[in-house]
């Protein structure tokens, strides 16, 4: 229930655990990324690998919210950001997945 609410009528530890979430996937981005800057071309791999794996385990909602700390580390990477409205339909259930 609490998910429908405006973002400032949820409660303080809920919004400051999303926050925690969205900065640490940030940090976690920031610092794969930094990993291509190092000459050893085995952890450029290994960077690259783990920014890769990251990328696609940031939750859809939470990518917003960490393309803001990501610029605010100053880093190249971006996530692709997709509306909800563009979500599926499960014609089954009649919910979202």
């Amino acid at each position: 229930m609490t998910a429908f609410l405006h973002p400032h009528q949820r409660p303080i530890r809920s919004r400051l655990r999303q926050w925690q979430q969205v900065r640490t996937w940030a940090r976690l981005i920031r610092e794969a990324e930094a990993l291509w800057h190092v000459d050893v071309r085995a952890l450029r791999r290994m960077g690259a690998d783990e920014l890769s794996q990251l990328i696609g385990e940031v939750p859809a909602p939470h990518r917003k919210r960490v393309n803001r700390w990501l610029r605010c580390y100053s880093v190249a990477t971006r996530l692709t950001v997709v509306p909800t409205s563009c979500l599926s339909l499960d014609p089954r259930r009649g919910k979202m997945e």
